[in-house]
């Protein structure tokens, strides 16, 4: 995903063979390489501060998400239990003979008992 915005492998680090000089390494190409090193680091580094900050935002949508789905849940519940219940939906007129019959049904089984004690 990165691979093209970097100036070194891992295997050029390894690889690297400097010139030797009369005193040593050539402090100019070491610094030269060391440069490209830092500049590496840096941009690693950018990317992770990057990357980090994302997750986190990512994570603070999941957890609002996931309570939004709960709050949906119980909504949803809600109004299963609502459009479940005998009454909703029903006209006036629905009631009314539903309560009749009740009453039918209380009141009947009433006279009957009365009349069989007459």
């Amino acid at each position: 995903m990165y691979k093209d915005e970097f100036n070194l492998t891992s295997d050029m680090i390894l690889e690297k063979d400097f010139k030797i000089d009369t005193r040593g390494y050539r402090l100019k190409e070491v610094d030269q390489f060391l440069d490209l090193v830092i500049a590496d680091y840096e941009h690693f580094y950018a990317i992770i501060r990057t990357l980090e900050k994302e997750k986190e935002d990512n994570l603070e949508q999941i957890i609002n998400l996931k309570q939004e789905i709960r709050n949906l849940k119980t909504n949803v519940e809600i109004v299963k239990a609502v459009d479940s219940s005998p009454i909703s939906g029903s006209s006036n007129l629905d009631v009314l003979k539903r309560l009749s019959r009740l009453e039918k049904v209380v009141y009947g089984k009433q006279e009957e008992k009365e009349d069989k004690k007459n």
